[in-house]
C-alpha cells in the first residue's frame, strides 16, 4: 500500500465526524425526517379515491414514473449493499445492480406498455386483480398470499439498512435506531400513499444520483482511490467478476429480472402512468441511470477496502466512507440522500402490502362495498401491521442482501411462469396458474428452511431453482392435461 495514503483510526475517525455532524449535518437529517411526515399529511389531504392513495391516479409522466422506479429500487441493497459487496468482493458486488437494470430493460421493452394497457382497460389497481381477470380467484389469493410474503421481505431490507445508517450517524443502537426510521416510514406512507411517494421520489432520487456518482466518485479518486491505486493495492480477487460466488451471482441474475415481471409494485407504477408511452418511457429511462450508480457505489466500495480496512459491519461501509471524506454539509446532504433512497423503498414496499391486504382480500372477499373513507382508514391500520412486521425481520436478520434474496426468490420462483403466460399463450388453464403459484410457493418456503437445517446436502441449492422447476412443470403439465381432455 502507498506511504502517501493515510488510513485514519476508524473509532477516532467516528469520534471526530460525530462531532462534525452535531450541528449542520445532523440537523439536516432530523429535518428530513420531519419533512417526511409533513408531506405525508400534506399529501393525504389531496386525496379524493382509493385511486389516488394506490396510484396516484393515474396521472404521473415520464420522469416521474423513472424516479418512482428508481427511487424504490435504487434503496438499502442497491446502495448500502452494492457498497458492501463491493468492499467485500469487489467488482462482481456491482451484479446486484446489473441484474436490476437488465430486469427494468427487458420489462420496458415487453410489459410496460402491455400492463399499462391492461389497466386502464380493466380497470386494475393490484397485480392480484389482473391475476384474477385473467385465471380466477383462486390465482388471486395464492398471488396475494406470495406478494404479501415477498413485499414484507423487501420492506425489511430497507428498514435494516436504514437502521445501520441511522445507528453510524447518530451513534445510537442498531435497535433504537431501526425503531426510529420503521416509525417515521409507517407514519407517513400510511397518511400520505402513493402521492406521498411521488412527492419525494424526485428530491431524493437527485440527491442519491448526485451524491453517489457526480460528487461520490471524485471524493473516492480524491481519498486514494484512482484506478491505478485500486488495482495495485487491492487483492487480485476484487478484480475477478465472479468473486462473489458464481451459485449466488446465477441465482440472483434469475430472480431479481424476473421479479420486475411478478413484483405488484412494477404493476401499481404502470398503472400509475398517464398513458402507454409514458409507462414504456419511464420504465427505460430508468435503466439509462442505473448503470452509472452500478459504477460508483462499486467505486465508493472498493476505495473503502483500501482506506478503512477491517470495518465489522460491512452495512454502516457507506456511511462510514461519507463521514470520513465527504466535506461538512455537503456529508449531511450525502447521509440525507442515503436515507431518502432507504425510506422511499421501504415505503412503496410497505404501501404494496397494505394494498394487497386491502383491496386484494378486506375488499374483495370481506367488505366488497366498503367506503373509500373506510378502505383508506384499513389500508393505513394494514400498514402499520406490516411495518411492524417488517421491522421484526429486520431487527432479526440484519444482513440487508440475505433478506431481499429471500424475498426476490419467493416472487419471482412462484408467479413468474404464469404471469409470462399471459403475454404468450392465447389461452391459458386457471387450475394450472392456481396449483403452480401455490405448489412453487411451498417448495420454495420448505426448500429454504430444509436448507436453513442443513438436512441435506441437496438443498445447497438455491431455492429459486426448484421453485422455477415445479412452478413450470405443473403449470405445463396441468395444461397439456387439459387440453388433450377437451
Amino acid at each position: 500500500m502507498p506511504q502517501d495514503i493515510h488510513l485514519p483510526n476508524v473509532a477516532a475517525l467516528y469520534t471526530l465526524t460525530r462531532s462534525m455532524l452535531s450541528t449542520l449535518d445532523t440537523s439536516l437529517i432530523f429535518a428530513y425526517l420531519a419533512l417526511m411526515i409533513a408531506i405525508g399529511i400534506y399529501a393525504s389531504r389531496k386525496q379524493d379515491s382509493i385511486e389516488d392513495f394506490f396510484i396516484a391516479g393515474g396521472r404521473l409522466g415520464t420522469f416521474s414514473i423513472a424516479c418512482v422506479w428508481l427511487a424504490s429500487w435504487v434503496g438499502g441493497a442497491t446502495v448500502v449493499g452494492g457498497v458492501a459487496k463491493a468492499y467485500e468482493y469487489g467488482i462482481s458486488g456491482s451484479w446486484y445492480t446489473i441484474c436490476m437494470a437488465i430486469g427494468c430493460l427487458t420489462f420496458g421493452l415487453f410489459f410496460a406498455a402491455r400492463v399499462k394497457r391492461w389497466g386502464n382497460e380493466r380497470q386494475l389497481l393490484t397485480y392480484p386483480d389482473l391475476m384474477e381477470s385473467v385465471y380466477d380467484s383462486r390465482t388471486r389469493i395464492v398471488s396475494t398470499i406470495t406478494t404479501i410474503f415477498a413485499f414484507v421481505g423487501f420492506a425489511a431490507g430497507q428498514l435494516a439498512a436504514a437502521g445501520a445508517i441511522l445507528s453510524t450517524l447518530l451513534g445510537w443502537d442498531y435497535s433504537t435506531s431501526l425503531l426510529l426510521a420503521s416509525a417515521i416510514i409507517v407514519v407517513y406512507t400510511a397518511t400520505g400513499g402513493f402521492l406521498a411517494v411521488t412527492y419525494t421520489d424526485w428530491v431524493q432520487f437527485a440527491l442519491l444520483f448526485i451524491g453517489i456518482v457526480i460528487v461520490g466518485i471524485p471524493v473516492a479518486i480524491a481519498n486514494g482511490g484512482t484506478w491505478a491505486t485500486l488495482t495495485t493495492e487491492l487483492p487480485a480477487a476484487h478484480f475477478n467478476p465472479t468473486n462473489w460466488g458464481v451459485a449466488t451471482m446465477l441465482a440472483l441474475g434469475v430472480s431479481l429480472p424476473l421479479s420486475f415481471f411478478v413484483a405488484m409494485d412494477s404493476y401499481t407504477r404502470m398503472f400509475a402512468a398517464r398513458n402507454e408511452q409514458v409507462a414504456k418511457r419511464g420504465t427505460l429511462l430508468a435503466t439509462v441511470f442505473l448503470l452509472p450508480i452500478a459504477v460508483g457505489t462499486v467505486w465508493i466500495g472498493m476505495t473503502a477496502a483500501l482506506t478503512h480496512p477491517g470495518i465489522a459491519n460491512n452495512d454502516s461501509v457507506l456511511s462510514t466512507f461519507v463521514m470520513a471524506t465527504f466535506p461538512v454539509g455537503l456529508k449531511g446532504l450525502m447521509l440525507v440522500g442515503i436515507l431518502a433512497a432507504l425510506m422511499s423503498t421501504a415505503d412503496i414496499c410497505i404501501l404494496t402490502a397494505s394494498a394487497n391486504g386491502s383491496r386484494d382480500i378486506y375488499q374483495r372477499y370481506i367488505n366488497p362495498d366498503a367506503s373509500p373513507k373506510r378502505m383508506f382508514r384499513i389500508s393505513m391500520w394494514l400498514a402499520a401491521i406490516v411495518g411492524l412486521v417488517a421491522a421484526l425481520i429486520a431487527w432479526q436478520m440484519q444482513d440487508v442482501i440475505s433478506i431481499l434474496i429471500i424475498a426476490f426468490t419467493i416472487n419471482s420462483a412462484a408467479l413468474f411462469v404464469p404471469t409470462v403466460a399471459i403475454v404468450i399463450q392465447d389461452k391459458v388453464n386457471n387450475d394450472a396458474a392456481f396449483w403452480s403459484i401455490t405448489l412453487s410457493l411451498i417448495t420454495v418456503i420448505g426448500w429454504y428452511v430444509a436448507s436453513t437445517l442443513e438436512l441435506a446436502s441437496v438443498f445447497t441449492i438455491d431455492p429459486v431453482w426448484p421453485g422455477l422447476l415445479v412452478s413450470f412443470i405443473v403449470f405445463t403439465g396441468i395444461g397439456l392435461i387439459a387440453g388433450a381432455n377437451e
